[in-house]
């Protein structure tokens, strides 16, 4: 009896373990799949400041929030030691090497725009006449995609590890900075139009806008803060890194009597919504703008990694008018690191801290206004473009007969008639060694190398790796005039960028979040190597044409 009862609860026992086996084999083989998946952050948002000098992250220090710049600072790497590695920075080519890791001469952004030798035609660097406008009764702003890029970009190559589950999605107020960080495989790209007021696209991405986009746009939002106008965040008296407020060296804007604050918007001459991004309100509404694409298309929701790419374009047009060392531009930035905070804490919530990767650089950096500079006994000028003109053209026609040897000019270089030089039999060596000669006696050229013979430019072994570095067969000009340090080409207010030296090409590169090191390195990156270190990060293929290296010290093993 005894020997029956326990076999009769050796037999109860067994069944019970049998019944229970499948639920913990699935639960065991679950467990081991979560244990296996590769791990990623749920979101990845890039995010380029256009002008933003390096020395604006400290500079303004002591006056931003915990929330904003400091915190990527504080909780993230900072790479101290920056640059760009070609010469010419401007706002196409700097987007382009950021997400790509790859240089002008590769990627094929030489510049903002450029003249195509074989079609004999000026290009925009993102136009493309085959796709239409969405969301605007403008017809032109919308006629632009990512054609005109050679290579791939980070954010494409996030799309194909993941057979295009991620999401890519780029929001800037330039097309330009939204269109080629997203990248050709992009979801979408969004830019503003400053006849409308309304964020748009491109038929190279969707036929219609998204239904969260219109009800942005509906909003009115650039009206809004246009009826806000322009007035100091903080006192006067606490803008103690910038000029006195009123100096002739400072641009207005448009319809404006005096570059002084405050700044009445409404009324003012221009497009209807286009002077709203000539204010910090333009960051405003891209920032806006950027949380809607998020919580629209759910970004950070899914099993894969999405990709936002943010830039911030209000800070290049305020730069432009004003310069670095203006009440404006402290103000612009003070109020972008709120923008900042504002985002970040978002996306705590939206995501969970500690879940999302972010990178900040920026496209360029700045040169101080000349008058400024002057002011303060530092080197500096304007160069003359109409006597350089006239000097280079009297010389050539001195020397070779009278006729038409350039046939255009973008990014400070020549791009000469290749046809009449044949026909008369005319080399560019000899062309090149006339111009050199002429504009080297115009105050502020420092010199003029032939880009079709790198090997003779009597350049320093930096500088010339920078302009090699920018060269692309089809795209570049014959000869590149280099402007000395400080000096540039315009008018008596505001500045530019564009050139090798050092204030436009360093810029910052911080990363925070998600699988990245709290510390800072001095060691030299190179904007190069952002798009390499987010690839790294996420365990992806870098771009096509990668020359970039990972900032390794900055990831979590």
């Amino acid at each position: 009896m005894r020997r029956l009862a326990c076999w009769v609860l050796a037999a109860m026992a067994a069944t019970a373990v049998s019944a229970q086996t499948p639920k913990k084999a699935a639960s065991t083989k679950a467990a081991a799949a979560k244990a296996t998946a590769l791990a990623r952050p749920k979101l990845v948002v890039g995010i380029v400041v256009d002008q933003m000098r390096y020395d604006y992250l400290y500079r303004y220090y002591d006056q931003y929030t915990e929330g904003g710049f400091k915190r990527m600072m504080n909780e993230g790497f900072n790479c101290r030691n920056n640059h760009y590695s070609y010469a010419l920075t401007v706002t196409a080519a700097g987007h382009a090497s950021a997400y790509t890791g790859s240089v002008p001469a590769i990627n094929g952004i030489v510049g903002n725009e450029w003249y195509d030798p074989i079609a004999k035609q000026d290009v925009y660097c993102v136009e493309d006449s085959t796709v239409k406008t969405v969301g605007s009764s403008n017809v032109a702003v919308g006629k632009m995609s990512p054609k005109n890029l050679l290579v791939s970009t980070v954010t494409d190559q996030l799309r194909i590890a993941t057979n295009f589950r991620s999401k890519t999605i780029g929001v800037a107020i330039k097309d330009r900075g939204s269109i080629l960080p997203a990248g050709h495989a992009a979801n979408a790209a969004y830019w503003f139009d400053s006849k409308t007021g309304n964020w748009v696209s491109s038929t190279y991405y969707m036929d219609d806008l998204p239904q969260w986009a219109k009800d942005y746009n509906a909003k009115k939002m650039p009206a809004a803060y246009a009826q806000k106008g322009w007035d100091l965040l903080l006192t006067a008296d606490a803008y103690t890194q910038s000029s006195p407020d009123d100096v002739p060296w400072e641009g207005k804007l448009p319809g404006a009597k005096k570059p002084v604050f405050p700044y009445e918007l409404v009324g003012m001459a221009g497009d209807a919504f286009g002077i709203v991004t000539d204010t910090p309100w333009g960051n405003t509404i891209t920032k806006e703008m950027a949380i809607e694409a998020i919580k629209g298309e759910q970004l950070g929701k899914g099993k894969d990694t999405d990709f936002l790419a943010i830039s911030f374009s209000s800070t290049d047009k305020i730069g432009h008018r004003v310069g670095p060392n203006s009440v404006e531009q402290q103000d612009d930035f003070l109020r972008l690191d709120r923008e900042f905070a504002d985002l970040f804490n978002f996306l705590d919530g939206w995501v969970g801290k500690g879940q999302y990767t972010v990178f900040l650089t920026a496209d360029h950096g700045v040169v101080d206004v000349p008058g400024f500079a002057k002011e303060h006994k530092l080197p500096a000028g304007l160069v003359d473009r109409k006597l350089l003109t006239n000097a280079v053209t009297d010389a050539l026609n001195e020397a070779f007969g009278k006729d038409k040897y350039v046939v255009a000019t973008d990014n400070n270089q020549l791009y000469l008639d290749h046809s009449l030089l044949r026909k008369k039999n005319i080399t560019i060596a000899a062309v090149h060694s006339v111009v050199r000669d002429a504009s080297l006696t115009v105050p502020g050229i420092a010199d003029v190398i032939d880009l079709t013979d790198m090997g003779k430019a009597p350049l320093n072994t930096y500088q010339l790796e920078l302009y090699k570095n920018n060269v692309n067969a089809k795209r570049s000009g014959d000869l590149q005039v280099i402007s000395q340090p400080g000096w540039f080409y315009g008018t008596s207010t505001g500045t530019s960028h564009g050139t090798p030296y050092n204030y436009d090409t360093q810029v910052p590169f911080v990363m925070f979040g998600w699988g990245i090191n709290k510390g800072e390195t001095v060691k030299r990156t190179s904007v190069c190597d952002i798009a390499p270190t987010i690839a790294s990060l996420l365990h992806i293929l870098p771009a096509s044409g990668n020359i970039g290296h990972p900032v390794e010290e900055a990831l979590k093993k």
